[in-house]
């Protein structure tokens, strides 16, 4: 899947939104708004079917410029007897710039509302899932062909089947993408569409939806309402909202400020006196996406975090950081080469490659080298990330402090967010989890002349932040010495020159922390027993990891559609290393 999506285009042909590509209206010339409200929202019988709910999962097949979604909301909003939480997950294989899509909303007034609040978390047009939070209403965009329906982990209530045309549109109607969204529905979900192709309804009968027609709308004289053949809607619910946290840094106070803000009840075990006092309380740490040129999982899975990182980020009072923006500069030619493969198509906000000069010009100092920008990224500074986080959940946060956990607590739900020592308390099948020592270098930033923004080139050198350029780090497998070496910090200083090119002598600090790391580098998260989660092994990227995988557990335990695409939650599936054991033969 490549990483670049091709933004959608449209054109007015008698006052309605059309598209060129697909030959094919935006919604029925008889009214957009109104078409929402008649086939999708009655069709799927809301707002009465949301009544009093603690939780309504609706999907929708073609996000399209959002029209559907800006009028549910508004329904939502109005009804005094809505859900607590509304999720809205939908596909879009070719979404809108956010210029466009304020030019398309201004011609809907009554949804201004809605609409300026979606425009200011619209994110980059990039491939993948944008999980975007707009209070209780949670709207889960996956940019991506229709086919991603087969990679979704969620349970619809209600089903908005949209898009173009079948004739103009075919590979939205087949009966593999019926099949999906049979998958997805919740027992007794209902379904609406304006298409009553017979194709269309002969697929969806095949795979267990008892459909009729129904008066259409505008112009068109019928249209489809199904419902799943299989009882009564409903949703797991945790019986007790409650849960142990193990870990006091970026990964366990994400956990417990993601479960809090759902209304659960968190005890947080941390070893030391204070949070953040191992790898998240290090000075400052650098944020942003990977590329690589064939978009792998591990370049999916940190653009899934980083975009999602951005906006949580926003939300918490008291976290100092900069989006002063990332230089990643090649080390050779080859690597030129690949970045130029990598970052072919996406969007410049998103990534863009530089020359030297440019690059030199964005850090406002001589750099060494060419290479990628990256204008989203920056620093942060990690101990006010978690500080933050904890004050978010309020008096649903129970701190104990000093306290370490000899054994797993008893408790509904676990949450092991304790590094290396994580599988000590449960065990992880054929995990051959490392340790890793690194070493930061904080160099007086009158020592030299510091960048504007954070560099990096088989090291990194952030900028000034309370008086020091933060510079490193060495990378050290099953190295137990924490106390600081100077040899490292030579190691350091040589990276240092290799990213600015200047040699550089003076009297340095540093600080000494531990990570764990997996062989394939990716993070363990999610399920490791009956009530017991992990989300440890972050290794030098918890910074951007963090907050998305706490989502990713919260939504697990409440069994809220999941934030990620199931490939994308399976690669950090604590189960894996079992699985690749069990195919290759190996015993326990």
């Amino acid at each position: 899947m490549p990483a670049s999506v091709l933004p959608g285009t449209y054109e007015l042909r008698d006052g309605t939104p059309y598209s060129a590509a697909y030959g094919d209206v935006y919604h029925s010339a008889d009214g957009g708004p109104a078409q929402a409200q008649h086939v999708f929202l009655a069709g799927n019988e809301l707002p009465a079917r949301w009544a009093r709910r603690e939780r309504y999962v609706i999907l929708e097949t073609g996000f399209g410029f959002g029209l559907n979604f800006l009028v549910t909301w508004r329904a939502w909003k109005d009804d005094p007897n809505r859900c607590r939480r509304l999720h809205y997950v939908a596909v879009e294989k070719h979404p809108f710039a956010l210029a466009d899509l304020r030019a398309l909303h201004e011609r809907y007034p009554e949804l201004k509302e809605e609409a300026t609040a979606l425009h200011a978390v619209w994110p980059l047009l990039v491939s993948g899932v944008h999980r975007l939070e707009l209070g209780d209403v949670v709207l889960t965009l996956f940019f991506a062909d229709i086919a991603v329906l087969r990679d979704l982990r969620a349970s619809a209530d209600a089903i908005y089947l949209d898009g173009f045309a079948p004739a103009n549109n075919p590979e939205m109607w087949t009966p593999q993408m019926m099949r999906a969204l049979s998958r997805l529905a919740a027992p007794g979900a209902t379904l609406a569409t304006w298409s009553v192709a017979a194709p269309v309804r002969e697929a969806l009968q095949a795979t267990g939806f008892a459909v009729e027609k129904r008066p259409g709308f505008g112009g068109k004289r019928e249209m489809l309402i199904g419902r799943k053949k299989n009882g009564d809607s409903h949703h797991f619910s945790p019986a007790t909202r409650s849960a142990v946290v193990i870990g006091a840094g970026v990964a366990g106070a994400a956990v417990c400020e993601r479960l809090c803000a759902r209304g659960w009840e968190v005890e947080l075990y941390e070893r030391h006196a204070e949070p953040a006092q191992e790898a998240s309380g290090n000075l400052a740490g650098a944020f942003h996406p990977v590329l690589t040129p064939d978009d792998s999982i591990f370049a999916r899975l940190t653009r899934a975090a980083f975009l999602y990182a951005l906006p949580y980020w926003e939300r918490l009072p008291g976290v100092e950081y900069d989006r002063c923006g990332v230089l990643q500069l090649a080390r050779n030619d080859k690597e030129i080469a690949s970045q130029r493969a990598a970052v072919a198509g996406l969007p410049a906000d998103y990534a863009q490659l530089v020359s030297r000069e440019e690059a030199s010009e964005h850090a406002g100092v001589p750099v060494a080298a060419p290479g990628l920008w990256f204008p989203q990224g920056g620093w942060i500074k990690p101990r006010t990330l978690v500080r933050a986080q904890l004050e978010a959940c309020g008096t649903r946060l129970h701190r104990r402090f000093s306290t370490t956990a000899e054994q797993l607590p008893r408790a509904p739900v676990v949450v092991l967010a304790n590094a290396s020592e994580a599988p000590k308390l449960c065990a992880v099948p054929h995990l051959r989890l490392r340790r890793v020592r690194g070493q930061l270098t904080y160099v007086p930033e009158d020592a030299l002349e510091p960048p504007h923004v954070v560099v990096l080139r088989g090291g990194m050198v952030l900028p000034p932040i309370d008086g020091v350029c933060v510079a490193g780090a060495t990378y050290d497998l099953e190295d137990p010495q924490s106390a600081l070496r100077e040899e490292d910090h030579a190691g350091n200083l040589e990276r240092l020159r290799d990213i600015l090119g200047v040699e550089l002598r003076a009297q340095v600090d540093g600080r000494v922390a531990f990570r764990a790391v997996t062989p394939d580098r990716l993070p363990v998260v999610g399920k490791l027993a009956d009530g017991v989660y992990g989300a440890f092994a972050y290794g030098s990227r918890g910074l951007v990891w963090a907050a998305l995988a706490a989502e990713l557990i919260a939504a697990e335990v409440e069994g809220e559609p999941l934030p990620l695409a199931s490939a994308l939650a399976s690669a950090m599936d604590p189960g894996r290393f079992k699985r690749r054991a069990v195919s290759r033969g190996s015993r326990p």
